[in-house]
């Protein structure tokens, strides 16, 4: 049996808002850096995640580093156009017949 993954609402490039967990805040807005599929799970510009580092060939130094920290995309939400978080459907577009990301609240087309 094969399992099809749910289609994402979120993309690498889009502005969201932490809704839930520890930078819980509607008021600070964070651009998507990379998003897992796999693990439904989003990377964000400005969250990290403190890692200790041995010293190598490369890296001399060593020490503690940032390494950029994965969120669950339940707990973010995006972000339309007027700067308000809103859920995201799908809906048909008349002329070509894509599906385009839609904002719930306006019922703008998301880019």
């Amino acid at each position: 049996m094969i399992s099809q993954m749910a289609k994402l609402k979120i993309k690498k490039g889009d502005t969201v808002v932490v809704i839930a967990g520890e930078h819980k805040s509607r008021d600070t807005q964070y651009k998507v850096l990379a998003v897992n599929k796999a693990a439904n799970r989003v990377s964000l510009e400005g969250i990290t995640v403190k890692k200790h580092s041995r010293p190598t060939s490369k890296h001399p130094q060593g020490g503690i580093i940032d390494v950029p920290a994965f969120i669950h995309i339940s707990n973010v939400m995006l972000v339309d156009g007027a700067g308000k978080a809103t859920r995201v459907g799908r809906q048909r577009n008349e002329k070509s017949g894509k599906l385009e990301r839609v904002s719930a609240k306006s019922k703008e087309v998301i880019k």
